[in-house]
């Protein structure tokens, strides 16, 4: 039973080994898989479209209006007509028809300065959508590091504890020719077999958990198919500023900072658009038009035909409407406030956030300096742990606890690594940095 164990177990490692032959995924090309894939940078990148058309000209109301008008109409008519002369025409079933068509122009010279506001909002709106999306890639690109250094990390945890269950694995083979030639008890053969079934529980379960990163990273991707890769498991730091420059680009790049800017604009342009309702409005018409009239008998005229042009101006001043405008007025007055109040709201959030963030990647950068020196002791006491050991100088349960001190240790700076790692990226999106860093 035991070997039939073991075979399954080496079987699953070979297959594991082998998926280390497949193409390996960079974060650059994560990066280029996921901004061509992504299915939420897709959608932003859709409303941007939508904000570019809205800010074009052929949408600012600045452009004339040019329309086209035809029509006919017929008629058979019984008619009884008494003419001044004193004849009278009796007609029946008498036909006359009627033809017209026109082209008008209606353009507005002046409606109070709202056009303006109204173009200049399309235009801070589009500029807004295009930070919108900025903080879509923004959010993106933080989970998609924040899922691929989790396949990393994964990747180095199951190195480690494959690495674990052969030194366990040597430890059972030591013990059954220790056993074999009266050295040692069965006990110790024992202990060392329920020793390398933990440790191939434990590595099975890791794999499990890294298959299951692996397809999270595909969903970021965008991608559906079955994972077929492995990944870069270097980390470099990059953040170089003391906190007083990273606070400063804070208030500079931060994404939510800038955005509530747009907004505040936005609100301000609302404003003096909803003030134009206070003037008139003054537009000019011109309509070129032809009409054909085919009359029965019974009229003077047997046909006429008549075109020409017409030109004029007109204004339009709404001296009281209700107190519309004014509630308008009111209203957008005080929109701008409130976006005034939520930009100083969320520059004391973005404040704390960012002073949260700082001293999480410091106390996480000291973490990881203390795992790397408390991996080196626990290497040192290993490798004298193991001499001593192959010398019967100790026990086994001695020298498995020396093995598992330092698996823990190892794993222990391989979470604190990419802890760290995911602190600086939470801090380079709040400074505004996270698409401009190289990883």
């Amino acid at each position: 039973m035991m070997n039939y164990k073991n075979n399954i177990i080496l079987l699953f490692l070979i297959s594991f080994t082998a998926s280390f032959a497949q193409e390996l995924l960079t974060k650059e090309n994560a990066i280029g898989i996921a901004l061509e894939n992504n299915y939420g940078i897709k959608i932003a990148d859709n409303n941007l479209k939508i904000s570019e058309n809205n800010k074009g000209i052929l949408n600012s109301g600045y452009l004339p209006t040019l329309s086209g008008v035809a029509g006919s109409t017929f008629n058979r008519d019984n008619t009884d007509a008494i003419f001044s002369n004193g004849d009278i025409t009796t007609l029946k079933n008498a036909k006359s028809s009627r033809y017209n068509a026109s082209v008008s122009l209606n353009y507005t010279l002046f409606d109070g300065l709202g056009r303006l506001y109204n173009y200049k909002q399309l235009k801070e709106q589009y500029n807004l959508s295009e930070l919108q999306a900025r903080e879509t890639i923004e959010k993106t690109i933080l989970q998609l590091f924040s899922v691929y250094f989790k396949v990393a990390q994964l990747t180095e945890d199951v190195a480690l504890l494959n690495q674990s269950l052969k030194i366990s694995k040597d430890r059972l083979i030591r013990a059954k020719y220790q056993s074999d030639y009266g050295q040692s008890t069965k006990l110790a053969v024992l202990n060392a077999e329920v020793d390398v079934n933990n440790d191939s529980i434990a590595l099975l379960n890791s794999i499990q958990l890294l298959a299951n990163a692996k397809r999270d990273l595909y969903v970021v991707l965008g991608k559906n198919e079955d994972p077929d890769f492995y990944v870069d498991t270097q980390v470099t730091f990059v953040v170089t500023k003391n906190k007083q420059e990273l606070f400063e680009q804070v208030k500079a790049n931060n994404i939510t900072l800038l955005q509530i800017e747009k907004d505040i604009k936005i609100s301000d342009f609302q404003l003096k658009a909803s003030k134009s309702g206070y003037l008139p409005t003054i537009g000019l018409t011109s309509t070129y038009g032809w009409t054909k009239s085919n009359n029965n008998s019974a009229s003077f005229l047997t046909e006429s035909t008549n075109t020409g042009l017409s030109t004029g101006f007109n204004l339009k001043w709404d001296l009281f409407n209700g107190g519309k405008t004014s509630t308008q007025v009111q209203n957008a007055k005080i929109n701008y406030e409130t976006r005034q109040f939520f930009k100083q709201q969320s520059e004391l959030q973005i404040t704390r956030d960012f002073n949260n963030t700082w001293e999480d990647y410091k106390t996480k950068l000291f973490i990881l300096q203390t795992q790397e020196k408390n991996v080196e002791t626990n290497k040192r006491n290993f490798s004298r742990t193991e001499e001593q050991f192959k010398l019967g100088q100790i026990t086994s349960i001695e020298f498995r606890q020396a093995q598992v001190n330092l698996l823990n240790a190892q794993s222990n700076l391989n979470q604190a690594t990419f802890d760290a790692k995911n602190a600086e990226l939470a801090l380079l999106q709040l400074t505004g940095e996270l698409l401009n860093t190289a990883f």
